[in-house]
């Protein structure tokens, strides 16, 4: 655990892409995509809308966001994948040598692996080793991974980024200084047993959503596990594929669901999801 890093940051100069997760976020989005700008202001921006039925949406391109909206809801997992393809292929496209290529013997091409089966064409280049399992390049840019709803205190994840651009990790996860609202805790524990028995790591903060990664490590863990599975799937996939996972204590608040109802149904359809990702990767 890296705990409590200073606010300023070192991102100054590094190509960074931002990715966020979005829900019915009308009330918070704005103020997050500002943070976000403010403490990456050379980054380009993706929210993955989940279909929602506010203005969510047209809050985010007002802000300047590249919007991916899926056209109803698909889940966190499925609809941030769409948002982190985009992004991939954007990336791939400016650089096309930071991405995993596969050759295409018949066509004598070379394409890169978007995830989820998607396929781009590279430049024709054969021969290259595809990235991952550790590999990182000097240039390799640096995605990170946020919800909607953080708000202001979206403004410190800068932090993130300076422990993977410094060689602290592959990917670096957020734990919440302070614990906001939540239920009993049954899901959590669940989430931190199911990645302790995958592969082997004992997390503080096993489901959180804020995360800055390598372009080589996001190839090797898309697309993400479908629902409220996302996070659980990646830390699994990355700590496989042999990547360096590290967290770090942030001063960070968000929209939390308390002990009523809906706040337990909610907790209800995490587990559910959480206990598909844990059979999925046996």
């Amino acid at each position: 655990m890296i705990s409590n890093p200073a606010d300023t940051s070192a991102t100054a100069g590094f190509e960074i892409r931002v990715i966020v997760a979005a829900y019915n976020e009308a009330p918070h989005i704005g103020a997050t995509l500002d943070a976000l700008a403010v403490t990456f202001p050379n980054a380009t921006v993706w929210v993955g809308d989940d279909g929602s039925t506010d203005a969510t949406a047209a809050i985010a391109r007002r802000a300047g966001a590249r919007v991916v909206c899926s056209e109803r809801m698909v889940g966190k997992g499925a609809a941030v994948t769409l948002a982190a393809r985009d992004a991939v292929q954007d990336a791939w496209n400016a650089r096309a040598r930071t991405y995993a290529r596969v050759p295409d013997r018949k066509s004598n091409r070379t394409n890169v692996d978007a995830g989820d089966g998607a396929v781009v064409a590279g430049d024709g280049a054969s021969g290259a080793e595809p990235l991952g399992g550790g590999a990182a390049l000097p240039d390799e840019p640096i995605f990170v991974l946020c919800d909607g709803d953080l708000a202001e205190s979206a403004g410190r994840l800068g932090a993130l980024v300076d422990a993977v651009q410094g060689g602290e990790a592959d990917m670096a996860v957020a734990a919440f200084a302070t614990r906001v609202g939540g239920g009993l805790g049954l899901a959590v524990a669940f989430a931190r047993w199911a990645i302790r028995r995958r592969c082997g790591l004992q997390l503080r903060a096993p489901i959180s959503g804020q995360r800055a990664l390598r372009a080589g490590t996001l190839a090797d863990v898309l697309p993400f596990a479908s629902g409220f599975g996302m996070e659980i799937g990646m830390t699994i996939d990355a700590a496989r594929a042999g990547h360096r996972i590290a967290e770090v204590e942030l001063d960070l608040s968000h929209r939390a669901t308390g002990r009523t109802l809906s706040g337990f149904a909610h907790r209800g359809r995490q587990l559910v999801d959480f206990v598909r990702v844990y059979i999925a990767r046996r």
